[in-house]
């Protein structure tokens, strides 16, 4: 079984919940794009967990995790990170963690011009995370990257290869931004620290998962970040730098010549945006403030206020397309206990027309929200263990939900812990 677990809306969805509980069933995880731009937050019996770069099936012993060539990977992160778990009691091993040797680095300057860029633009910054995030995949796609597998190679090999991306780094740094030279001599100190820790984990994941699947092994590919904001179908040019939608699973992991069998959407029971962009459904003042504490709506890399609105039918609707869902898992219906009506978007209006699918330009850049609102069931359902557990209301808003998008909802949240959660009929 090859299943995607991927985002439907703008990310923040709770996949990294839902990874940790379906990963049970699974023999392999892999993080097929990205970097540490996001954070994946899990719950267990061992405590509260954010990753950013490791996939979330790393906090399960007989799982073996994947990043892929796909992944842009910040290798000093990478060591801190690992580092945290295995000070909680997580082990990692090459048997249990992976490297795509095709996987591209994050350099200390791409993190430098990814500030510089964010900076020069103001008022008309995109959002970034300032991570390097944008910088590395540009210099992937220009043949300017390092290779993970680089690493393996000789010292010689390597410093040439790193000499010559300087130079071209520095016609930038230099004479575009008016910084300061990027120094030779301390990036390679960076890829001797760091790159020494990383080494051991690279390999070439298109193997190892090819024969995974001819064995029969149960692959599960995760997503970071949502359907709103891929390169090509996202609220461009306030998306990412990579692919997450589940079609890029196999090409992003190694494996290009397989097949998903299953793509499973993560979606909230209302909405949430973090960074900058179009976001119609948006809530302010009161109203959004209390459904951001009620909800603990704050990045898990960052730390910022993420924007929250009432669940958004249109874009909801895009996400499930894009992402070819065949099932949606419904996170975080418990935050919405506290409401006697709760908030939809059900559509957009721009200059009087009603739209009924998620626009693009200018229309998404102007549109206005519609709102109805559902009855709520103002009452803590935490506790609940099966459908009829749930209040009537509750039990409506899943059906209409499901209805409105056109699509299964095979799970639904009710609280943060592992085992919180509803499988429905």
């Amino acid at each position: 079984m090859l299943t995607a677990i991927t985002g439907i809306n703008w990310g923040d969805e709770g996949k990294g919940r839902m990874v940790d509980l379906l990963s049970s069933d699974y023999d392999v995880v892999v993080r097929y794009q990205g970097g540490n731009n996001v954070g994946h937050t899990v719950v267990n019996e061992r405590g509260k967990f954010i990753l950013n770069l490791l996939p979330s099936g790393i906090l399960r012993s007989d799982v073996v995790n994947v990043i892929g060539n796909g992944v842009v990977v910040d290798i000093k992160h990478l060591s801190e990170e690992m580092n945290k778990l295995k000070a909680a009691g997580i082990e990692i091993t090459p048997a249990n963690l992976k490297i795509s040797d095709r996987a591209i680095i994050v350099m200390p300057y791409h993190v430098q011009m990814d500030c510089l860029e964010e900076e020069r633009l103001l008022d008309a910054k995109y959002g970034s995370t300032r991570r390097g995030i944008a910088p590395v995949y540009g210099d992937k796609y220009m043949k300017k990257g390092l290779r993970m597998g680089e690493l393996l190679d000789s010292k010689e090999d390597l410093k040439k290869r790193l000499e010559g991306i300087i130079d071209y780094k520095n016609l930038m740094i230099e004479k575009g931004y008016g910084q300061d030279k990027i120094s030779f001599d301390e990036m390679w100190a960076y890829l001797e620290e760091y790159g020494t820790i990383a080494k051991e984990f690279v390999c070439d994941t298109g193997l190892f998962l090819n024969k995974a699947a001819k064995e029969g092994k149960n692959i599960m590919f995760e997503a970071q970040l949502g359907a709103l904001r891929d390169i090509d179908f996202g609220i461009y040019p306030y998306t990412s730098s990579s692919s997450s939608i589940a079609a890029y699973a196999p090409i992003g992991s190694g494996v290009p010549n397989l097949k998903l069998d299953l793509s499973i959407g993560i979606m909230k029971a209302y909405s949430t945006c973090v960074g900058e962009g179009p976001f119609t459904a948006e809530m302010f003042g009161d109203e959004a403030e209390e459904l951001r504490k009620s909800g603990n709506e704050y990045g898990a890399a960052t730390g910022r206020p993420r924007r929250v609105g009432g669940f958004d039918v249109l874009a909801s609707r895009y996400g499930v397309m894009c992402q070819g869902a065949d099932e949606i898992a419904l996170t975080k219906l418990d935050v919405l206990s506290y409401l006697d009506q709760i908030p939809v978007c059900v559509g957009y209006e721009f200059e009087g027309e009603r739209l009924d699918h998620f626009p693009i330009g200018e229309k998404l850049f102007k549109a206005t929200p519609v709102y109805e609102y559902k009855k709520g069931w103002n009452k803590d359902i935490s506790d609940c263990k099966k459908l009829e557990d749930l209040p009537q209301e509750a039990i409506d808003y899943i059906k209409y939900i499901e209805e409105a998008v056109d699509c299964k909802i095979k799970y639904v949240s009710v609280g943060a812990q592992r085992e919180q959660y509803i499988v429905m009929p």
